[in-house]
């Protein structure tokens, strides 16, 4: 997952009367012309919990990105996969056991996945490429990251009678299963092995404030695991400069889950970009803006700073350089220990 800048405000101004018009991103007008991306996510969010679909879920969202995207195929790959793990879940078995089928069944190459097993995709760990995380590609080509990959396993534990839902620390999104205790086991599906809390409050530099108010670690509900999964479309929005789109899918997150630092973070994020674009072709100083620019600026300058106080409130931090580095060695590991070059 991405790293997202704060900016200075009321510094802002200034970098963006440096700016050419023609250094801003895609206007968001051109999102205008496409279906109502924000109505599909409303209606899919006013759902009841019971009723909610991950799968489906998933893949409309994945859609909203790519409509090219074939949605009946995509659930009928995912219904097949689900249905040959189930096959080898034996009568009666525990929680225990039929998390270890699932393990090996998306794991190691057998019939039950057509002899291809799926794996971490080690060229695109930082999931730079949007389309690397949808179900689709993971699907296609069964290399995955750190959502497609947690998001099918749940959606799989599901169906093969576990309770399973995802959970969330920085830059990262890992699977959730209900023990045989009624323990809730933590799921690596990067890696397919399991992981304690205090495993990723030291790897991932994680405060106990973060933990104790929600942010990361928390138990998601099947909303709030849509609302995880919604990151993505941000993403997409903030790519192609759709930044009023992006700060409208904030509000609807929110709204089902005001504990999602990735939202506040991309809220913050999103009123700095609007303000380059609606300023950036300017070239006054702040006090030449008319009331309403000057409004509006200072607005946006408030909803920048005040989801970053937010976000360290709830016991966010900004990502370091030595925390960027140390993932790469993890990676570069990695990817010795399968006997490739860093």
């Amino acid at each position: 997952m991405r790293k997202r800048k704060r900016w200075g405000l009321p510094g802002l101004l200034t970098a963006c009367c440096l700016a050419s018009a023609s250094g801003v991103p895609a206007s968001s007008a051109a999102a205008s012309s496409a279906p109502d991306s924000l109505a599909i996510v409303r209606l899919t969010l006013s759902e009841p919990e019971a009723n909610l679909d991950l799968a489906r879920a998933k893949v409309r969202i994945d859609r909203l990105i790519d409509p090219h995207i074939d949605e009946a195929s995509v659930l009928r790959q995912i219904d097949l996969l689900s249905k040959q793990v189930l096959a080898r879940v034996p009568t009666g078995a525990s929680n225990r056991a039929k998390l270890e089928v699932l393990v090996t069944s998306l794991a190691q190459p057998g019939p039950w996945n057509d002899y291809r097993s799926f794996r971490y995709d080690l060229e695109d760990p930082f999931g730079k490429n949007i389309r690397n995380k949808f179900l689709s590609t993971y699907l296609a080509t069964r290399k995955g990251n750190c959502v497609s990959m947690p998001v099918l396993f749940v959606i799989v534990a599901q169906r093969i009678g576990l309770e399973a839902t995802l959970s969330a620390a920085p830059h990262h999104v890992f699977a959730r299963v209900k023990g045989d205790g009624g323990k809730w086991v933590n799921v690596e599906a990067t890696s397919f092995g399991t992981k304690s809390d205090n495993s990723y409050q030291i790897e991932l530099n994680i405060t106990p404030r973060a933990v104790q108010s929600g942010i990361y670690l928390r138990t998601l509900t099947r909303k709030e695991t849509i609302a995880v999964m919604l990151e993505t479309l941000m993403e997409h929005y903030n790519e192609t400069g759709a930044q009023a789109r992006r700060l409208a899918l904030t509000d609807l997150v929110l709204e089902q889950d005001p504990r999602n630092v990735a939202a506040i973070l991309h809220r913050g994020s999103a009123c700095t970009r609007l303000a380059k674009q609606r300023f950036a072709d300017l070239r006054v100083s702040p006090d030449a803006l008319s009331r309403a620019q000057r409004q509006d600026f200072e607005r946006l300058g408030r909803c920048n700073a005040d989801a970053f106080a937010k976000a360290e409130a709830l016991g966010w931090r900004e990502e370091t350089k030595a925390d960027n580095a140390n993932y790469r060695r993890g990676i570069d590991q990695v990817k010795v220990n399968q006997g490739r070059q860093p």
